[in-house]
């Protein structure tokens, strides 16, 4: 986790520490979610643990992995996702409990080089990805599966750079191993979410992708029928409250709820 990062989860700590006692019978809470909330999600849980007691175990993935494993019966108590498709097929599927979704967050679509890579551009359809590449890689997460993947293919298909881009891909598990790819100089460019780009220390922001260049990206939250109840209820509420929210904007998130959608800072 970056120094910032770091800042950010002591603060989370005492804002929690200010929320009063633990509730009677706190259990531990299971989260699956997206793999670019690692450091923000982890604070929101840090925090409510010390507001309340209740335990959260975290797991993170791929958004599509994640709910394949719910699908085949992993104890998740909540799950969050980088996309709806993934929640879509849960709910329609009815392993998500009635009522209990909400869109938690927002992120946008940004271009990354090491942090001591000399570039700046514009990121539109006059960008020159294969004079940028000079023969390395793209890191992307799997374009076929990992929603950062599907949102960066549909930006690249937009500006008309897919079919360049395409060959010189190097496709990952998920957002965050693209991030190290390029953090380790192994590959000089990659597409990663803007809160990624935050809160990696040796990678930087050298392009933003317009917003209209893919379609919105949405976390949604649901709780897991199979383990509707009193904790999972707790956590879930807590995500949409103003500490929970606080946090992910800290972390560079859009928080689409608090009584209505907020910039982050």
């Amino acid at each position: 986790m970056s120094a910032a990062a770091r800042r950010i989860t002591l603060a989370a700590l005492a804002i929690a520490g200010s929320l009063g006692g633990a509730p009677a019978g706190a259990e531990t809470v299971t989260v699956f979610a997206a793999a670019s909330l690692t450091d923000a999600m982890t604070a929101v849980a840090d925090a409510f643990t010390a507001a309340t007691g209740a335990r959260v175990v975290l797991s993170f993935a791929a958004s599509s992995t994640l709910a394949r494993q719910i699908e085949n019966g992993a104890p998740a108590s909540l799950y969050i996702s980088a996309n709806t498709a993934w929640t879509d097929r849960l709910d329609a599927a009815g392993l998500l409990a009635a009522g209990k979704r909400v869109d938690l967050l927002g992120n946008r679509l940004v271009l990354v080089a090491p942090a001591d890579a000399a570039v700046a551009v514009a990121v539109d359809d006059d960008l020159d990805l294969a004079a940028l590449l000079d023969g390395g890689r793209l890191a992307v997460a799997d374009p076929d599966h990992v929603p950062a993947g599907l949102y960066a293919k549909a930006a690249l298909q937009s500006l008309g750079l897919w079919g360049g881009a395409e060959p010189r891909l190097a496709r990952t598990g998920d957002v965050r191993a693209a991030l190290v790819l390029v953090a380790r100089g192994e590959a000089p460019l990659g597409i990663v979410y803007r809160t990624d780009a935050i809160t990696a220390d040796r990678v930087r922001e050298v392009g933003r992708f317009p917003a209209d260049s893919h379609p919105p990206i949405v976390y949604p939250a649901a709780v897991v029928g199979e383990f509707d109840g009193a904790p999972a209820d707790a956590f879930f509420r807590y995500l949409q409250g103003d500490e929970a929210g606080g946090i992910f904007a800290g972390f560079g998130f859009t928080v689409m709820v608090r009584g209505g959608s907020a910039e982050p800072n």
